[in-house]
């Protein structure tokens, strides 16, 4: 829903009635992840998408009906369905659909006005009511107390972790979606490389840093889609800043003076992926040069050194997409393998 919160304020502050979509599970090689949403207002406006254009259609005129009612609905869209072709998904997969009326929404506002601050917030949503779960604490209904409290309960464990699911509470299926901040990703080196890097992470939906020590590099010029420039030694801004787990960090500065002090720091936080440009002699020299300076082999472990996948890339764009493949693979359990030589469902079950 994040990519449509502007539309949906827009419709609240001119009052108009709507239904909202939400993709809520998803089995086999679906289009479009849980939590992909679609908006049909009073006036026949759409926003958003659910499929990608396989079934919007159908969810669009189901919207309609919710309109008209009042009433929640809840659909199944496959390729077991009678008319597949026409409204089924002919990727192979299978999507639920969750589509509310905006009556149902009593905290949406609260909801929206989260996301656009960038502030972390979850809903929990059962066809008929809504929840929202901030950190600090939940407000509205989903009816029941124990209900409101057991749903609250595992949103808050959720939210901490940026992830959406079905969950079960009080025996009800309930679904989650958290709206946390955007993961980081820290390019320490302000070459062109770097520039080619922070691109691609900004496209990824990454809030992107560029820190380098040299000021006459670090500068927004250079670096036009970074969100931050920070001109420090690159240790010493790691120390000092947050990293969790959803953490990236590219280290492009393949300079031992910079490089060591800042992967000694790197490697004991719970970053994601920790990934260091260099040929190999540089990298094997890295290594020692940790080892030496008292970095354990389990902390060098996590170290993705040459930095990327093997695509051959020689541009500093090539290459970017080469790290960009990798963080993703390594996010989310991919082998980077063509996906001609698998016969894996392509997303998995």
């Amino acid at each position: 829903m994040r990519d449509i919160v502007d539309g949906l304020i827009a419709w609240r502050a001119a009052g108009k009635a709507f239904a909202l979509a939400t993709v809520v599970n998803t089995w086999r090689s679906a289009p479009r992840q849980p939590g992909a949403a679609m908006a049909v207002n009073a006036d026949g406006e759409v926003i958003g998408s659910v499929s990608g254009g396989c079934v919007e259609g159908a969810v669009y005129t189901a919207a309609q009906d919710v309109l008209e009612s009042g009433k929640a609905q809840t659909h199944t869209y496959g390729v077991s369905d009678g008319d597949a072709f026409e409204v089924g998904l002919t990727c192979g997969g299978t999507i639920e659909i969750m589509i509310q009326p905006s009556t149902a929404l009593s905290v949406l506002d609260d909801v929206l006005a989260a996301i656009s601050a960038g502030r972390p917030v979850a809903t929990a949503s059962v066809p008929d009511a809504q929840l929202v779960i901030w950190p600090s604490g939940a407000a509205g209904t989903l009816g029941d107390d124990e209900l409101d409290r057991q749903a609250a309960q595992q949103a808050a464990g959720l939210l901490a972790h940026g992830r959406s699911a079905i969950v079960q509470a009080c025996e009800r299926e309930v679904f989650v979606q958290s709206y946390a901040a955007p993961a980081r990703m820290i390019v320490f080196g302000a070459i062109d490389f770097a520039a080619a890097v922070a691109r691609i992470g900004k496209f990824l939906g990454y809030q992107v840093t560029v820190c380098d020590a040299r000021s006459v590099f670090a500068t927004p010029a250079r670096f036009p889609d970074a969100d931050e420039i920070v001109v420090e030694w690159p240790h010493r801004y790691l120390e000092a800043t947050e990293v969790d787990e959803r953490t990236v960090l590219c280290v492009l500065t393949h300079d031992p003076k910079f490089d060591i002090p800042l992967l000694e720091v790197a490697l004991h936080t719970p970053a994601r992926y920790i990934g260091a440009m260099g040929s190999r002699r540089t990298c094997e020299d890295r290594m020692q040069r940790l080892r030496e300076a008292g970095v354990s082999e389990a902390a060098l472990s996590r170290l993705r050194a040459p930095i990327g996948l093997d695509l051959g890339a020689r541009t500093p764009e090539e290459t970017a997409v080469a790290i960009a493949a990798e963080i993703v693979a390594l996010s989310w359990g991919g082998s980077g393998a063509p996906l001609t030589d698998l016969i894996a469902p392509i997303h998995g079950f």
